[in-house]
């Protein structure tokens, strides 16, 4: 007979007529194309993975014997500025939905508008904090309106990509564990329903995610959404599929986010999960009919400022995930591969190796002078402190500038006396570093100088709050700073566009001599990783360096906190680097850089420290 492929535009997609993906409420299953079925998927964040290494992740996921993979739609990663869309190259969710098509991989999709995801401000575009009243995650219009017309725009583009259409994507979620805050606002929730139908049609399954408690299943469901359950390997499986069943007495179960690891934060051990019990408790769950979700099943990398905060996330979201954060194969990834086996036909043939590793050696920087390039469009002027986002700085750092207003020649206490420190700052008098202040830890510092000494507080914005009902997460100082009795007025504010300067080499190293010396306080070092003929996966190890942010070829590799660990090494990937050409390595240093002035390029990562010997 001759098969007749329908094409849809540019997706490549076939036989839209025949597909279909629905929920079977008598036996309880779902179907796809009339046929019962069970998903096994693995959650991975296109956002936390350069581009070029999409398809090796979407392979390793499909070789392994999943056959879907849940994503997230970050909000602010594609519209940084509003009103302003951004799909394209790291960004390009289409390309990376159409390489999980040709993988063989369906789409569990969830564009929010909230994600959590331990990502900056839990998805949410900083710039809605420029209304102050504003009630996130709420039927409050001032959220509600930027939140639909992103939605209106986003759903649009998506509608192709749905299984019926002839994609790949099989349900999407509606907002993300709305259960777990304390709006608990069901005209959203209606609203979301409403507009997600809207623009994806009646026959895409939409559904809700929410954590294993009452309280978490009550405010996040909705009717004619799906009610699924979230649970790791320290929860009994049956009560909480029998708590599901109290929202859903029918249709599949579903446990739309196992958890394989888990997150770091500085400060605290590496986390991990143990093995044994998460294939354990996987066969357990597909041996019921459920399907699963493995969350993560690759964490990858928070690059530049885009992890999140209550107690900051590290750089490394590895996860302890069945792919590593360089996308290598683990043992944990063998061994679900050795239980998915036992449920359904495991792809024949050998599993992507990890991509190479080369450990390039130690390079040694040089203090760069600053000139005006971080700050070229100069300062605005302020009474007050103004916060980062009245200045729509909205990542990254701002200086703050002004002068004793009297001579302070003993030490005299700097007070922040409403913790409004956020959320790190480092203060200098006349360019001499005094000290650092830091939110909920230390809000006084002592400085002394003379009336009219310059005062530099450069304030480090460290990631806002993803989870819970503090998401409204203001940077800078946030109220007045007082020496002595002295409320400190009539202030500069510098914006700092550190990555544009980095990007555009601007930022030179300083032949000067005397400025050679290390010194304390924030700094900028600079230098040069020689080319090999190979651009392989590394690791950036700052042994003895304190606290700031590293750039690869001008890209943003995110924070390094050795001295709280416990992570050690940041990852470099080999697209970030060339393999014909000097690769230029740019540090700030915020507090300390060590007199060797070294870093390490090594070919393994060390996630699991606690702090440092210099």
């Amino acid at each position: 007979p001759n098969i007749v492929f329908i094409y849809l535009g540019s997706h490549g997609h076939r036989n839209a007529d025949s597909r279909s993906f629905s929920i079977d409420y008598k036996n309880n299953c779902f179907q796809k194309d009339g046929k019962p079925f069970q998903y096994i998927s693995g959650s991975i964040h296109y956002s936390r993975i350069p581009r070029e290494y999409w398809k090796d992740r979407l392979l390793k996921m499909y070789m392994t014997g999943l056959n879907a993979i849940q994503v997230y739609v970050p909000w602010n990663f594609h519209e940084t500025v509003q009103g302003v869309f951004n799909f394209a190259g790291d960004r390009d969710l289409e390309y990376f939905l159409n390489l999980a098509n040709q993988t063989g991989l369906l789409v569990i999709l969830r564009p929010g508008p909230y994600i959590c995801a331990e990502w900056e401000m839990g998805g949410l575009p900083a710039w809605l904090l420029q209304k102050p009243n504003i009630i996130l995650r709420s039927a409050d219009t001032e959220y509600l309106k930027p939140a639909s017309d992103w939605l209106a725009m986003l759903l649009t583009k998506m509608k192709p990509w749905l299984y019926q259409n002839g994609g790949n994507i099989i349900s999407v979620q509606v907002e993300n564990e709305y259960g777990s805050y304390f709006a608990c606002d069901y005209n959203y929730m209606r609203h979301l329903h409403t507009l997600f139908r809207l623009f994806l049609g009646e026959d895409v399954i939409l559904f809700t995610t929410d954590g294993n408690t009452d309280k978490e299943m009550i405010c996040g469901t909705l009717e004619g959404l799906y009610a699924t359950i979230d649970f790791g390997t320290d929860t009994n499986i049956t009560a909480a599929f029998i708590r599901q069943r109290r929202f859903e007495p029918k249709g599949p179960l579903v446990n739309s986010e196992f958890y394989t690891g888990w997150l770091d934060h500085w400060g605290d051990k590496h986390a991990s999960v143990d093995t044994v019990k998460v294939s354990k408790m996987l066969g357990e769950m597909l041996s019921m009919g459920a399907s699963v979700n493995m969350y993560m099943f690759e964490g990858g990398t928070n690059f530049g400022y885009w992890n999140g905060k209550f107690r900051s996330v590290v750089t490394s979201y590895d996860y302890n995930a069945p792919l590593s954060e360089a996308g290598d194969p683990t043992d944990k990834l063998l061994a679900i591969r050795d239980v998915i086996k036992n449920f359904r036909d495991i792809p024949v043939g050998p599993m992507p190796p990890a991509t190479p590793k080369f450990a390039y050696g130690f390079i040694t920087l040089q203090k760069v002078s600053l000139l005006d390039t971080l700050s070229p469009q100069g300062p605005v002027r302020s009474q007050y402190p103004l916060t980062f986002e009245e200045i729509k700085q909205y990542y990254g750092f701002m200086l703050y500038r002004t002068t004793l207003p009297r001579n302070v020649p003993e030490p005299t206490p700097l007070i922040s006396p409403l913790n409004g420190i956020h959320d790190r700052a480092y203060v200098s008098v006349n360019g001499v570093f005094q000290g650092l202040m830091e939110r909920d830890t230390a809000l006084v510092m002592n400085v002394t100088g003379q009336q009219g000494d310059q005062l530099d507080i450069l304030v480090e914005n460290m990631g806002r709050v993803n989870f819970g009902s503090y998401i409204n997460d203001n940077k800078s100082l946030l109220g007045n700073l007082i020496l002595g009795n002295d409320v400190l007025t009539d202030w500069s504010i510098y914006p700092l566009d550190i990555d544009t300067a980095v990007a555009n080499g601007l930022l030179q190293v300083d032949h000067s001599g005397s400025a050679m010396e290390a010194g304390d306080g924030p700094m900028i070092y600079s230098g040069t990783l020689k080319s090999t003929g190979l651009a392989w996966d590394t690791f950036v190890k700052l042994n003895g360096w304190t606290k700031g942010q590293v750039w690869v070829n001008g890209v943003n590799l995110g924070r390094y906190w050795p001295q709280r660990g416990p992570q050690q090494t940041l990852y470099v990937p080999g697209p970030f680097l060339s393999a014909t050409q000097p690769n230029n390595i740019t540090v700030l240093e915020l507090e300390r850089a060590p007199s060797h002035r070294r870093i390490l390029f090594m070919d393994r990562p060390q996630l699991n420290s606690t702090g440092q010997k210099t």
